[in-house]
């Protein structure tokens, strides 16, 4: 496995591959990798031949100083991580000036997808996710690119601005991976005590609770109030907990097909976001 961390050195590589007929797939991080990262890398079984796993802590996209500094780093445990999986062929690890160099004056704006959800409390959020991504798959000359569906209305964000721009990847969602207890895998469960820890295992009993009373008939502004207050009691601020169609991510008052729960929720200091799919009837 290849550690590159300049623009250059990729470029050299990747043209190599392209002039070879290979193609590239690549999974884009913030680092601190788990086995949710690890999935989005299984998932390019079978769809390139080549794959690049980045890894930047993105500033413009934090709008929160503290978070960006606590977020957690750990470069050499996670090359060690993908390097033992025998399937990533370069790390991509480019620093703040490379990426961002002096003059840097653009930003890349997913507008209306931008402003709801979490782009409602961390304004500007989104607009430095479009940056870096589209700089990530211009770098990287990726055909087949792959986003977690944790971060869903990220994936939409993603897609939007693929399809508006005409870039040249193909967008891969993959499935949520959730530890035995059900919590969605983030890099920011490591932030979490042990005490914490067990008591974040709430979010998700709470939101399959949610769908399940919707899916028994509870009006859908009930069975939402009535979660909001088990998370409440359980120690969390809730930011948001909404019903939307999960294609244009418009606010729904009634379970129909393709529809998704969507909740934000933060917990001793760590912000956790996750959603769930309306389960298909039998």
């Amino acid at each position: 496995m290849h550690i590159i961390q300049t623009r250059k050195d990729l470029r050299a590589l990747v043209g190599q591959w392209r002039n070879a007929g290979e193609t590239i797939g690549v999974v884009p991080t913030m680092g601190a990798l788990h086995d949710g990262h690890l999935a989005l890398v299984k998932a390019l079984d079978g769809k390139v031949t080549r794959r690049i796993v980045t890894i930047f802590v993105n500033p413009i996209q934090f709008n929160n100083a503290e978070d960006f500094q606590l977020y957690p780093r750990g470069v050499d445990a996670d090359a060690a991580l993908l390097a033992a999986t025998g399937a990533v062929d370069v790390l991509y690890t480019p620093s703040e000036q490379e990426m961002y160099p002096p003059g840097f004056a653009t930003r890349v704006m997913v507008s209306g997808l931008d402003s709801m959800l979490c782009g409602g409390d961390r304004p500007g959020h989104f607009d430095g996710v479009a940056t870096v991504v589209s700089k990530l798959l211009n770098q990287t000359g990726a055909h087949v690119a792959a986003f977690g569906e944790k971060d869903y209305q990220q994936l939409c964000i993603i897609r939007r601005l693929v399809s508006d721009l005409d870039m040249p990847v193909d967008i891969l969602p993959v499935p949520t991976v959730r530890e035995a207890d059900g919590l969605a895998l983030s890099s920011r469960n490591r932030r979490f005590t042990p005490t914490q820890r067990q008591q974040a295992a709430l979010l998700p009993a709470a939101l399959s609770a949610c769908l399940a009373a919707m899916q028994a008939g509870q009006p859908c502004d009930s069975a939402l109030a009535d979660c909001t207050a088990t998370l409440q009691a359980g120690g969390f601020t809730v930011h948001y907990l909404e019903l939307r169609a999960q294609q244009t991510l418009q606010p729904l008052s009634q379970i129909e097909p393709g529809a998704r729960l969507f909740v934000a929720a933060t917990l001793g200091g760590v912000r956790l976001i996750d959603n769930m799919p309306v389960p298909t009837p039998a």
